[in-house]
Parts: structure tokens; C-alpha cells; sequence
């Protein structure tokens, strides 16, 4: 890679998944105090980001101005970002897995008086005292394209073709079955679990409408209800339909038909001994690492 100045961009999201366009937390226009933050790493800046990301949600009422530098291979980047640092003020975050940047990186923050923090390393240090062997010190290595990876994908795919009740003749497949009345976050959840790996099916509980026999079948994947409040769901139904442009005068947003929706499928989950799992004040995530703790127990058991 050549020497690029490093790149400085102030807007209003974090960059997503293998994005090198840096974005901030919080609009300079709300916020109360700015901070520049730097993030240098010599892979991709995903594991960075993400930690940065995490780290400035704790602090809603200051603007990160970020300054990038990924996929760095020079001692001359890092020196120009220590400078920029120097410059503007502010912080350095970084993931450098090759010793001779990361010495360029230490001795540079130290004569410079740069605040500058290795997100990894007390992690890898500590785990490599644990195993008693060193770290590879190989940039980018979570990104193989390995078994892992293939493993995702093929999840991926499952998990699209198995969306909403498709494909019931497939659940012998699964690692996961969601269950759920309509708008309870099931495919959101589904797919957020299949970028983790996670084969994952999932099924409408809906009135007067039978379950696929196959449901009733398996025995490997783990099946769990998921619910949520009468109030939640009646709020986000109408919502639905009002982006749609239809009718709010229907069971489908009445309160006693909701309630009654409610108790029937947690009845059903309860009968067949599914754990249930409440959405009303749960974010996707939240959601799918309560599945996941169920999920990786359940293997441990069996």
C-alpha cells in the first residue's frame, strides 16, 4: 500500500462491515465536547471500529472526529498519523499485529506525549499466557476464508430459504427454529443468528393456521417461542400498516384479538417445553445472544 495521507472524515454513522469510510457518533451540532479519535490498524479496521464504536456509545454527548488509517504497512503511515495527533489533539486507537509497527507506533505516541491504546493486546497477551504459545502475529487472519467463513454463508443461504415457514420439509437441517405471531422479530433475529453461523428457521404462529407437521418431528434444533407485550405489538402492527396504506380496523391490530393471539402461542410453546424469550424491550442483538446462551448449553448437555 503507498503512503496515503491518512483519511479524516466527520459525518454521522460508523462505517459498517469492511467499510473504510470512518463515521461519527454523534452530530457536532448536538454534541458538547469533540473528540478526535484515531484508528490505525494494518488489517481491515472492522475489529477496530466495532471497539471504538462500542467505547463512544458510552458517551452520547461528545462527537467523534475520526481519522483512519487501515490496512497501514509503513512506518512513514504511522508516523504521519502520530503527527496529524499531535496537531489536532486527541486519541489514538489501534490494532497492529506486526511488532515492527507496533514499535514505530509505541516509540512514536511515547516522544510525541500521544495518548495511544493496542485494543488487542492485553487480550492476546493474556490468552497466550494462558496457552502457553505465542500469537502468529498475522494481520487480517479473522478474515480467511475458511471453514468459519463457509460456514456463514451456507447458514445464510439456509436460513433465506427457510424464511416465514418455507421449506417446512428442511427443519431437519436447522440448528434453530423460531417461532412467533406475526411481527415478533423472527426473520431480523434469523438472519442475525445465520451471519453468526447459525442455521436458522422460522415459523409464523398465526390463528387457525396449523404448524408444519415437521416441526413436531425434529429432535436436533433447538425450537424457541418468541413473544412480546399486546401493547408492543399492537404499536408496531399499525405502524406496519401504515406504510403499507391499508386498514387499521382489523383483527390484526385489535387488542383482544391480540391478547388472545399472545396467549395462545406462549400456551403452545409452554406445551411442548420451547423456551420463550420476550422481545418488548430487547434490541435484535439482545434477542439472539439470549438464543445463542441457549443454544451453546443445549450442546453442551448433549
Amino acid at each position: 500500500m503507498s503512503d496515503e495521507p491518512v483519511e479524516t472524515v466527520n459525518v454521522e454513522s460508523w462505517p459498517e462491515e469492511g467499510d473504510s469510510s470512518p463515521l461519527s457518533t454523534q452530530s457536532t451540532d448536538k454534541a458538547t465536547k469533540r473528540l478526535h479519535l484515531y484508528l490505525i490498524s494494518d488489517a481491515t479496521g472492522e475489529t477496530l471500529s466495532s471497539v471504538a464504536k462500542a467505547a463512544m456509545s458510552q458517551f452520547p454527548d461528545v462527537a467523534a472526529l475520526l481519522h483512519v488509517s487501515f490496512m497501514v504497512r509503513t512506518r512513514a503511515q504511522i508516523e504521519r498519523a502520530l503527527d496529524m495527533a499531535v496537531s489536532t489533539g486527541g486519541i489514538i486507537l489501534y490494532t497492529l499485529v506486526n511488532a515492527d509497527l507496533r514499535l514505530v507506533m509505541d516509540e512514536g505516541s511515547l516522544s510525541r506525549h500521544v495518548p495511544a491504546i493496542n485494543v488487542l493486546d492485553p487480550v492476546i497477551q493474556n490468552l497466550a499466557a494462558y496457552l502457553g504459545m505465542p500469537a502468529r502475529a498475522m494481520p487480517g487472519r479473522q478474515h480467511a476464508l475458511d471453514a468459519e467463513y463457509f460456514r456463514r454463508i451456507e447458514a445464510m443461504n439456509f436460513t433465506l430459504a427457510h424464511d416465514d415457514g418455507q421449506n417446512p420439509q428442511g427443519l431437519y437441517e436447522a440448528d434453530v427454529i423460531l417461532l412467533g405471531v406475526s411481527r415478533t422479530s423472527k426473520t431480523p433475529t434469523a438472519v442475525y443468528l445465520a451471519n453468526r453461523g447459525i442455521k436458522t428457521a422460522n415459523i409464523p404462529v398465526v390463528p387457525g393456521c396449523p404448524l408444519p407437521p415437521e416441526l413436531f418431528e425434529v429432535t436436533s434444533p433447538l425450537v424457541v417461542g418468541l413473544t412480546t407485550s399486546p401493547d408492543r405489538l399492537i404499536q408496531v402492527r399499525r405502524h406496519r400498516l401504515l406504510l403499507l396504506g391499508q386498514n387499521a380496523a382489523t383483527d390484526y391490530v385489535d387488542m383482544e384479538a391480540i391478547g388472545k393471539e399472545l396467549t395462545e402461542a406462549r400456551r403452545l410453546f409452554v406445551k411442548h417445553g420451547w423456551p420463550v424469550i420476550d422481545v418488548s424491550r430487547r434490541s435484535i442483538e439482545e434477542t439472539s445472544a439470549a438464543i445463542l446462551n441457549l443454544y451453546y448449553d443445549r450442546l453442551n448437555l448433549m
